[in-house]
């Protein structure tokens, strides 16, 4: 059962209480403030043409233009998530900044460009710490031994590395569904590729910083991946997932694979019956 409606927009305001989010909120907001607030007059040196005149034509097409951009990325990208939304909208927001202060003065511009690099370098985004049932598997021939020893099981497997921010997106949804979904013959696990490249190798997922791969989440069955996400088009090329929730849960037909195990659960148990009579 999923949560409801007033209890996640508390978990993402207590998430947004984190100071990686509130420095990315201020930081993609520094523009708009120095141009609407008394600080205008200290941080410009033009102060008439800046701060009397309010925006610029250019910059309120810069800012038009950003919006349009943040509209079609969070429809592009499904996104429902009050964190995901946000992360989006800062992230492009930033980039619109650099431009903005770097036009006024390339003084303001690189300052804002330290700011940033700070704020990169010591404040990384949260790691999701939530309930989860999901086994992690420790060591390169963990998943193999694994997957070789429960045939009759189905897994659901992301590859992930903790340094990609996609990675770190993808965990509190790979949780939620961990909560939702699993059996005793359905079980969720993650493998650290950056941690263990072998496995990437083996399971062909390319672990660089432009990789379309990560995260890569894969459905096994019978100890053989039979689906994954993302895949190949008809091109040859990768095609961008996004990981949300929902996406998940379409992706790998969620609802009708838990029936399905739960059916072969309730046949072995009929079929542990039936011998434990005939035996008596």
């Amino acid at each position: 059962m999923s949560n409801p409606p007033k209890m996640g927009v508390l978990a993402d305001l207590k998430t947004l209480a984190h100071p990686f989010y509130i420095t990315n909120i201020l930081l993609s907001l520094t523009f708009i403030l120095a141009k609407t607030t008394p600080a205008c007059e200290y941080v410009f040196t033009n102060k008439q043409e800046m701060c009397d005149d309010g925006f610029s034509m250019w910059e309120s097409e810069v800012y038009f233009f950003l919006l349009v951009i943040i509209m079609f990325r969070s429809r592009k990208q499904d996104t429902r998530n009050m964190i995901n939304y946000i992360s989006l909208a800062t992230t492009y927001t930033k980039a619109c900044n650099f431009i903005l202060w770097f036009s006024v003065d390339p003084v303001t511009g690189i300052v804002y460009t330290v700011m940033v690099l700070i704020q990169f370098l010591l404040l990384g985004e949260p790691v999701y710490k939530g309930p989860e049932n999901v086994v992690y598997f420790q060591g390169a021939g963990a998943l193999d031994e694994e997957l070789e020893r429960e045939k009759q099981s189905t897994y659901l497997v992301a590859f992930y590395t903790s340094w990609s921010p996609p990675c770190a997106s993808l965990a509190p949804a790979f949780a939620k569904l961990s909560l939702e979904y699993t059996l005793e013959n359905l079980k969720f696990g993650k493998v650290d590729v950056g941690r263990y490249p072998e496995v990437a190798k083996k399971h062909h997922i390319n672990t660089t910083a432009f990789s379309l791969q990560l995260p890569t989440v894969s459905l096994f069955k019978e100890g053989k991946e039979i689906y994954r996400k993302p895949c190949l088009d008809e091109k040859g090329k990768f095609r961008k997932f996004y990981f949300t929730e929902d996406n998940v849960r379409a992706a790998f037909d969620m609802n009708n694979l838990y029936l399905e195990c739960q059916k072969q659960l309730k046949g072995k148990g009929k079929s542990l019956l039936e011998s434990h009579e005939k035996f008596e």
